[in-house]
């Protein structure tokens, strides 16, 4: 089993999710994060006072899916959040060695 983590733009959260549902993803946790980059956050302007914007709102998704899934998920995120611009986001695949649905006992893939 892999788990995918991506962060992405809020306003792509549905795009994202509609695209994952044709895939075959069933489940996930979305968590509202802010963070930045490369470029270190956004230079914006208050009341004649330029000042930087450290932390820029994005959406962090994490899904866990079987090892067979991976390919599809991630070409599904990649098309579905990218806008082409800077601040699209990040993709990240850990292993997951174990995985329990607590009200049934079901492990593995069954309790994803």
């Amino acid at each position: 089993m892999k788990k995918v983590e991506a962060i992405i733009k809020p306003f792509k959260l549905d795009e994202v999710k509609d695209a994952l549902a044709e895939v075959g993803v069933q489940g996930m946790t979305v968590t509202e994060v802010k963070g930045f980059g490369r470029t270190g956050g956004k230079k914006e302007v208050y009341r004649g006072s330029a000042y930087v914007v450290d932390f820029v709102p994005k959406v962090k998704l994490e899904i866990v899916i079987p090892d067979a899934l991976v390919h599809q998920v991630l070409d599904a995120i990649e098309k579905s959040a990218k806008t082409g611009r800077i601040g699209d986001g990040k993709i990240f695949v850990s292993s997951v060695d174990e995985a329990v649905r607590i009200r049934t006992g079901e492990r593995g893939d069954e309790a994803i």
